[in-house]
């Protein structure tokens, strides 16, 4: 079982959405990942409640025209934070969504997003965060988080399960697995774009394989041959493509 702990769908304002949608299982078909934990995010942020309803409404739909290939994560805006709580209630409890998807309209480490994890701790469900570490400040995501705010956030509540997104999505991939090192709750996604060498390696040495999630993030083929060419053993390959995932989703 290869389970792509990271991937998205198209936003309906596109009129290829279907068909994006479309090419996104096949290429899952080549490269033998079978099922993918999906999300929408709208493309103008802050989202508002009506924005992540209907990005969720879709996630859902695509839930049934893809039987067993994809798994939900609801998208929401903590800003909201009563609608946004009740929306994760309604996809989790009501739609079978696995889990929940912050992106970059608040830091994880501030207050207003406590409210989030405490009722993913109270779903068991983990959280996928939007995360990236520059040497400059990034101006279109003045709130983005890093591996560290993930860490401060995870000694805060030990008993959540928290996802740092693509640590391959650029920035400083290594700064981002040594922020990690003290806090075993924080998984990192392997997905992103960026090709360099050793990123597996690091993490694997410097983290555990049972703490490494396999995910593209759309970045199918590079995702996947940062796997495969690794130079760390065939069973750690097997935990970080699949085995990983399983278990964090069989806790529910």
């Amino acid at each position: 079982m290869v389970i792509d702990c990271h991937a998205h769908l198209t936003h309906r304002s596109k009129p290829t959405w279907a068909e994006d949608d479309r090419r996104l299982i096949e290429a899952a078909d080549k490269l033998g990942i079978d099922k993918l934990c999906c999300s929408i995010l709208p493309p103008k942020r802050p989202s508002t409640p009506e924005s992540f309803r209907k990005c969720n409404r879709w996630v859902a739909e695509a839930m049934k025209r893809f039987p067993e290939r994809i798994l939900g994560y609801c998208y929401v805006n903590p800003g909201y934070q009563r609608e946004a709580l009740e929306e994760i209630k309604r996809c989790v409890q009501d739609l079978g969504f696995i889990g929940i998807k912050l992106y970059n309209e608040y830091r994880c480490n501030e207050p207003v997003v406590f409210p989030i994890v405490e009722l993913a701790i109270e779903l068991k469900v983990p959280i996928l965060q939007h995360a990236g570490h520059a040497h400059y400040f990034v101006k279109e995501q003045p709130r983005l988080s890093d591996a560290g705010m993930l860490a401060e956030l995870a000694k805060r509540y030990p008993e959540a399960i928290l996802i740092c997104a693509h640590v391959c999505g650029g920035g400083d991939w290594g700064w981002t697995i040594k922020a990690l090192r003290d806090a075993p709750n924080v998984y990192l996604d392997t997905s992103g774009s960026v090709t360099d060498e050793g990123v597996i390696e690091m993490a694997v040495q410097t983290l555990g394989a049972e703490r490494l999630l396999f995910g593209c993030d759309m970045s199918m083929t590079a995702s996947m041959g940062r796997i495969i060419s690794a130079q760390i053993p065939e069973e750690a390959k097997r935990m970080i493509l699949g085995e990983n995932m399983a278990r964090l989703l069989s806790g529910r």
